[in-house]
This record gives C-alpha cells, sequence and structure tokens, in this order.
C-alpha cells in the first residue's frame, strides 16, 4: 500500500546530484511531505552529482562535462518552471531558460571539422545499407537487444559515415556501447534528426549547470526545510527479506571523521537510493600534470550498490555498468583564457556567437577531440575579460596526431597544444601560452559513459522493486522503460516515478514525448535521413 505524509517519518535521499533533488521536490509538492523531514546525505563537500561547475578565474573554471537539454525534458521542465532562477527571484528557472535559448539559437555552423576546416553536415552520407539498419533497429524490440553492441548491428562503413560523427560526439556513443540504449535514444530523439547536423533543438542553461538549476534547486529545498547532510558517506544499507515484503531497516554512515554509525530506520521511515553515478571517483590534472584515473574501490556509489546487490537479485548488477572503465572512461578539460585570441578566432572560423555552435568535433583527431564554447560568462562570477571553453576526448587511450602521447597521459598544455595543432592555429596561440594567460584543467572520469555499457533486463533494478514497503532507486541506473539514459529527464522521472510508486499523490506524471509516433515526424526524418 502507498503511503501518506507522517510526522514521525523521515525521508534520507541517498547522493545529491539531480534525482536526489528532484526526490525532495516531488516528496514536498506531489506527496506533501514536510521538507524538515527530508535529509539528503552526500558524502562531497559539495552537491550536484554530474550537474557541475566550479572554480574561479584565478584558478581556472572546471566543468566536467554538460548534459544536452530539449524543449521536450517535461518531467524537468515542469519541475523548473516552480523553481526561482539563480538571479532573479521573480522568473523560474524554466522561464529564464527558454528566453535564453530564443536569444542564443542553436544553429552550428562548424559541427564538424578536417584538417581544421568546417565539412558539410546537411548529409549524412550513409548507404543503403546503413538506412536499412537503422530502420531495423527502430523496428526491433528491446528485449531482443539484450548485450547487444552497436557494432555488432552496423557494417564497419558506417562508423566513418557523418551521421556516425555527428551522433558518437553529440551522445558519446562508442561502437562498443549498448545497442539497446541506441535504440531509444533513435525512437526518443527522432524529432531531433532534422537538426542533427548543427545542433537544431538543442538547449542550454544561462549559466553552467550547477548554477543554473543545481543552487536553484538547493535554495528551493532549503528554504522548505530540506536538510542537507554533507560529507556523509552511505556505505551499507540492511534489508530484511520477507515471502512477499522487502525493507530497508538501517544505514551505515561514514562520517568525515572516519567514525561510521547506525541509523535505524522506523517503520514509517523511507529511503530513496541513487545507485551508482557517471562522475564518481573523478580526478582532476592541472596544467602540468596529467589526472590519474581512478579505480571502483575509490567510488563510494559503486561499491555501495555492489553491497546492496549482493544482498538480492532484483537489485541489479552493478559490475555490468562498472567493471569495464577501460571502456567506460573518457577524459574532459576545461581552458580558462584572460585573452579573447581563441575564441574571436573560432568565431570567425564558425560563425557562431558565443553560445550558438556548441559541439565542434575534430573527426581526424585519434582522441576525436571535441569542444564546446558556451555563452560567455559561464560562471557568475566570470569576469568580463575572462573566458572559457570545454572540451573531451572519446579515445584517451589513443596517442595523439601531434602529441605523441595518449590523452590519459597528457596534462592541461599538451593537450592543447594537440587542439591547436587540429585546429591549425598553433602560430597564433603560441604567444598566449607563452604570455600564461591561459590554463587548461584536464579530468579523467572512470564511468562516465556507464550507463551505455551493453545490458540486459534486470541488469538495472526497478524503481520500486516488487515487494519494496519503503525504499526505491533513482537516477541514470534504476530502470525506466523508454526513456534514454544520461539525460536529466531521466533523472527527474526516475524521482518522480519513486515518489508516485511510495506515496498517494495527487498529480499525474506526465507522459513521455512520443515522437516515434508523430507521422509529420517520421516523414520529416526519413527525409533527412535519404538526403
Amino acid at each position: 500500500m502507498k503511503r501518506k505524509p507522517s510526522d514521525d517519518s523521515t525521508i534520507y535521499l541517498v547522493g545529491s546530484g539531480i534525482a536526489t533533488l528532484a526526490s525532495a521536490y516531488f516528496l514536498i509538492n506531489d506527496a506533501g511531505v514536510s521538507g524538515k523531514n527530508i535529509h539528503i546525505l552526500e558524502q562531497d563537500s559539495v552537491i550536484g552529482g554530474a550537474c557541475d561547475g566550479s572554480g574561479n578565474a584565478e584558478q581556472g573554471y572546471v566543468i566536467r562535462g554538460g548534459r544536452m537539454h530539449e524543449a521536450h525534458y517535461v518531467c524537468y521542465w515542469d519541475m523548473l518552471s516552480h523553481i526561482p532562477s539563480y538571479d532573479d527571484p521573480h522568473l523560474s528557472v524554466k522561464d529564464e531558460s527558454f528566453a535564453f535559448n530564443q536569444r542564443y539559437v542553436s544553429n552550428a555552423k562548424a559541427r564538424l571539422l578536417k584538417c581544421g576546416e568546417k565539412i558539410d553536415t546537411t548529409r549524412f552520407t550513409l548507404s543503403l545499407r546503413d538506412k536499412l539498419d537503422l530502420l531495423q533497429l527502430i523496428l526491433t524490440t528491446e528485449h531482443r537487444l539484450a548485450n547487444k553492441k552497436i557494432e555488432e548491428w552496423f557494417s564497419t562503413a558506417f562508423f566513418s559515415t557523418t551521421f556516425w560523427y555527428l551522433w558518437t560526439s553529440m551522445f558519446a556513443f562508442q561502437r562498443w556501447s549498448s545497442l539497446a540504449e541506441m535504440r531509444r535514444y533513435l525512437r526518443r530523439f527522432i524529432h531531433l534528426v532534422e537538426g542533427l547536423g548543427h545542433l537544431g533543438g538543442i538547449m542550454r542553461t544561462r549559466y553552467n549547470q550547477y548554477h543554473s538549476v543545481i543552487v536553484p534547486l538547493q535554495r528551493y529545498l532549503q528554504r522548505n526545510g530540506v536538510r542537507f547532510q554533507l560529507q556523509t558517506q552511505v556505505v551499507d544499507i540492511d534489508f530484511e527479506f520477507l515471502a512477499d515484503k522487502k525493507t530497508a531497516t538501517a544505514l551505515y554512515l561514514l562520517h568525515s571523521n572516519d567514525q561510521v554509525s547506525k541509523v535505524v530506520l522506523g517503520r514509517n521511515d523511507v529511503v530513496f537510493i541513487t545507485n551508482g553515478s557517471i562522475t564518481d571517483s573523478t580526478s582532476q590534472g592541472t596544467w602540468t600534470t596529467a589526472p590519474v584515473l581512478k579505480d571502483k574501490s575509490s567510488s563510494a556509489s559503486w561499491m555501495l550498490w555492489q553491497r546492496i546487490a549482493s544482498k538480492n537479485r532484483m537489485f541489479g548488477n552493478p559490475g555490468v555498468f562498472s567493471d569495464h572503465i577501460e571502456l567506460q572512461k573518457w577524459y574532459s578539460f576545461t581552458a580558462t583564457l584572460q585573452d579573447t585570441t581563441f575564441h574571436d578566432y573560432m568565431h570567425a572560423l564558425s560563425g557562431n556567437v558565443d553560445g550558438t555552435g556548441g559541439l565542434v568535433t575534430m573527426i581526424d583527431s585519434n582522441w576525436l577531440l571535441s569542444i564546446v564554447i558556451a555563452h560567455q560568462p559561464h560562471f557568475p562570477d566570470q569576469p568580463e575579460s575572462v573566458k572559457i571553453f570545454w572540451g573531451y576526448g572519446l579515445y584517451p587511450d589513443r596517442k595523439g596526431n601531434y602529441v605523441q602521447k595518449t590523452m590519459s597521459e597528457c596534462s592541461g598544455a599538451e593537450i592543447l597544444q594537440e587542439l591547436w595543432y587540429h585546429l591549425k592555429i598553433q602560430e597564433i596561440m603560441q604567444p598566449v601560452t607563452d604570455s600564461g594567460k591561459i590554463m587548461c584543467i584536464p579530468t579523467a572520469m572512470p564511468f562516465i559513459d556507464s550507463a551505455f555499457m551493453p545490458r540486459m533486463a534486470g541488469d538495472r533494478p526497478d524503481i520500486v522493486p516488487a515487494g519494496a514497503s519503503n525504499f526505491a532507486f533513482i537516477g541514470q541506473f534504476a530502470e525506466l522503460p523508454d526513456e534514454c539514459a544520461f539525460t536529466v529527464e531521466y533523472s527527474v522521472r526516475s524521482a518522480q516515478t519513486a515518489v508516485h510508486g511510495l506515496f498517494e499523490t495527487n498529480k499525474a506524471i506526465p507522459p513521455i514525448y512520443d515522437s516515434i509516433h508523430r507521422l509529420g515526424i517520421l516523414i520529416k526524418a526519413m527525409q533527412i535521413i535519404n538526403r
């Protein structure tokens, strides 16, 4: 039976990513839970999970990655329509974001480069076989694709097409990624195919996602009494298993003083568990040093899920997503410049003002380098004289074309040397480098592509497992049929589904936008693919 709010209940939320913050929001607004009864337990000293942004102009800014947005993230935007924006308490995050994207329309004019020059992205260069393979994938049922990789479905030639370069760099799919997940993306985002070559329909937030989304959510929750317990790591959870009922009975918390405490759960207490994390165990390098890649043992979220999963087969198989770091990792970097030379060059090359171009991918890069120049300022405290950009490489274990090291071995300075080489701007950027007006911080993320690992039914636990009386799983690694992982919408929808699964609510969960069933969209997509 679903619960009603109780004054003597405590709701514990494990982790503080957007799935957790959304859970707290829906507990308050959909289920009527008092904010003072909600406790968010976070191992780090800052919240936000994968929606991050940190640093300063003096020491350098850091963005590990950016979650792309689009207009049909219905759960996400509905929630943010009630959250005051970072700068203006009278303007919601949703309204701010939609107004921002009306001013800075996504229209990448230099989406793919080769030898430093723009290449045509209006044609996807797909063969007839490639087109038939795509169509067959869209029409195939998901259960037939269990554990299959993308490279098992398509020909070798497919991975040299313009379509694939656009797809892999935009979504971070690899050849060995889940075919089932690619099918979900094709069906879920078929309405974006028309704009794939220029990132049409992609939305951005005014600032980085930490300041534009996470901070406003945190402020809202704190005003409603939600309690944030930082530097508090959940290391294990006890459960009681009966024939038809599963109950979480205790939490074990590791505190900043290395002491472990046990929290016994009362009959009215509830736990929401973020199992797994794409940004856990992140490490940073410097201008002169490469980041050191961490392993699974350093990850609190993955080790917690592993302990939980060993107690019941319905709690999923974390190893599927976490035990192949060599296939899941990629490296990103953030450059901070007290000089406009680079941004001026990219403006002239692309024809895009900052914030309208999105991804620029160098398809002849051994690392498959991509960069993003966001609207400036990207941080609220970013001085007008300071510019930043972000980039990443999908193949960090390959040697560079110019720097004879793998990307994973490179410092921030070496990564930029490789980038300057591909853009053919070594001469104009060398004086900037010599002046000391630039810094670059590389980041290693061992689990960033873990949500795309090939999987089968049961590898991700149900959001509310059968018989679960007082707990739910949320985030990228809880099973949410038809929705696409690695998106903020997946996290928010999982949160709302968890709240509605355990509590009586007076609201309905908005349906997933069904573009795959809209004839006009399908006809347009087929016309674009057949160019």
